[in-house]
């Protein structure tokens, strides 16, 4: 990111969750912004934990952002998010996996145009699976950073989290077809009330 603004390339930011995605994703859209650069900041629709059209960390930090339900809608963004007439430079998009694979072609063509693409997102489901579109992202980046949280048991390196006994329900399940399709993504919409960290010893 230090030196890569001027040219197209895609960045990723991994990990489980708790680890910290969302708030290194806000420092380079910070550090961007210091440089009077462009940056067009994405979030999913599905993601309303902290009210729409905002990213945020789990620590409180936050910016506004534009929220859409399809990566299919992210380049259309480019020309009327850019403030003060400043072209976008750089394009965040946070909570990658609720885009699912369809971000895939968007980031890589965005980049291609000369833009920096910052995605940041789960890498691992909770029941322990790769989960899309991260592993795809990760494979086409010029840099990848794959962060860890701290295991809820033993305080380790956790590469995982898991869904905890009681948790509340999850958004779309049990609601036909439509919600049935959403259920793997939308069981991710959640914080410490729902999921927990772990290392590989304790998933």
């Amino acid at each position: 990111m230090e030196d890569g603004l001027g040219a197209g390339r895609l960045e990723v930011i991994a990990g489980p969750m708790f680890a910290g995605k969302s708030e290194e994703l806000l420092r380079r859209v910070r550090r961007a912004e210091i440089a009077r650069r462009g940056v067009l900041v994405v979030s999913h629709a599905l993601d309303v934990r902290r009210g729409v059209g905002r990213v945020s960390s789990h620590s409180g930090l936050g910016v506004t952002s534009r929220t859409v339900s399809d990566a299919a809608d992210i380049p259309g963004l480019l020309r009327t998010d850019a403030r003060e007439g400043a072209t976008t430079e750089l394009v965040a998009v946070d909570e990658a996996q609720f885009f699912g694979s369809a971000l895939v072609p968007v980031a890589s063509d965005l980049a291609r145009q000369g833009l920096v693409v910052v995605v940041a997102g789960l890498s691992v489901t909770f029941d322990g699976q790769p989960f899309a579109p991260l592993p795809e992202l990760m494979a086409l980046a010029e840099s990848v950073e794959k962060l860890t949280a701290v295991c809820s048991v033993c305080g380790a390196d956790a590469a995982f989290h898991v869904r905890v006994p009681g948790a509340p329900p999850v958004p779309g399940a049990g609601s036909g077809s439509a919600g049935d399709a959403l259920t793997p993504v939308a069981a991710h919409v959640g914080g410490s009330e729902s999921y927990q960290a772990r290392c590989r010893r304790h998933r």
